[in-house]
């Protein structure tokens, strides 16, 4: 498949569910698990951001999102380093930065490169002892729109994992935003949701335990909040992520679940609705929650489809409706 075939409305739902996801749950955050019965609403963020405005989960996706819209590589350590200046320019002002994110950051210098961030999380997992959060995960999804050609699973792999990297070491990032980018990918490609896929590409001493994970989260009846309790760590908002994804009907009927699972709402919705949207398409975000979507640097919901439009065809994509 060349990158003219691809269904571009999938590509930008990657985009645009996340970031649905994202606002959809903040006023959520922090919150106990729910019952189906309670209606989920868009509302203001418990750490004050407006309705309809998406969190720190969509901001660092933006700058990954941007560099493949002007036709970069993130296998580039000069990328990495530019995308990580802006991670750090937009944490300045950020109403909320991730624990481990914000803990590497300390760390770096006025310039850092790839390799200067990569040896500070490093660093800072030795001294934490971990670095598990689901920061890495929550912005991983535009990096499949980079990677979409035939051929091109290898390359997604190397991305996903250096961009994880440059603030969280712990191997279950790494796993985690791989499987997910590699679902991503061929949800896009061709309207199919498999996870387990992209299995053989972790290490051979790392899959068995994620296939194990992966049927916890795919078991009948799974709900995310199964998986609320530590959905801070990776590896829990990837599995309550996966069940919302899994049960749902729709893109919303997707987001709304992984909501209902409680505590970190915002980041569990937004990486089921990268997911889901990569399976429904931007077309499936109900009209009405697009028009509420808004959010650091200063950027709409058309935005982020015209630049996931752009991230496909290599700087030069078509217009997606």
């Amino acid at each position: 498949m060349s990158t003219a075939a691809v269904d571009l409305d999938r590509a930008a739902g990657a985009v645009l569910g996340s970031a649905a996801g994202d606002a959809l749950g903040s006023q959520y955050e922090f919150g106990p698990s729910l019952p189906d019965e309670v209606a989920i609403e868009f509302g203001a963020g418990v750490f004050g951001h407006a309705v309809g405005e998406w969190t720190d989960d969509t901001s660092m996706a933006v700058p990954i999102l941007q560099a493949l819209a002007r036709g970069e590589s993130l296998n580039d350590s000069a990328v990495l380093g530019r995308v990580l200046a802006e991670w750090r320019e937009w944490s300045r002002t950020a109403k909320d930065v991730g624990a481990q994110t914000r803990a590497v950051f300390e760390r770096l210098p006025g310039r850092a490169s790839e390799d200067v961030a990569r040896a500070a999380a490093e660093a800072q997992h030795h001294r934490s002892g971990r670095s598990g959060g689901n920061g890495s995960l929550m912005r991983t999804g535009p990096v499949a729109l980079g990677y979409l050609a035939d051929g091109a699973e290898s390359a997604l792999v190397d991305a996903a994992v250096r961009v994880a990297q440059l603030t969280h070491w712990e191997p279950d990032n790494a796993d985690a935003v791989v499987l997910w980018c590699l679902a991503i990918r061929q949800a896009i490609r061709v309207g199919v949701v498999d996870v387990r896929a992209g299995l053989r590409h972790l290490p051979s001493d790392r899959r068995d335990r994620w296939s194990a994970l992966i049927d916890e989260a795919l078991a009948e009846g799974a709900h995310p909040r199964d998986f609320g309790t530590g959905n801070g760590w990776v590896v829990r908002a990837f599995q309550g992520a996966l069940a919302a994804v899994a049960g749902a009907a729709s893109l919303p009927d997707a987001l709304e679940r992984a909501v209902r699972g409680g505590h970190d709402t915002d980041t569990v919705a937004a990486i089921a609705g990268s997911l889901a949207g990569a399976r429904y398409g931007a077309s499936a975000v109900p009209a009405q929650w697009r028009s509420l979507l808004h959010g650091w640097p200063g950027c709409r919901a058309d935005d982020l489809v015209e630049f996931a439009a752009l991230a496909v065809g290599g700087g030069s994509g078509a217009s997606v409706s």
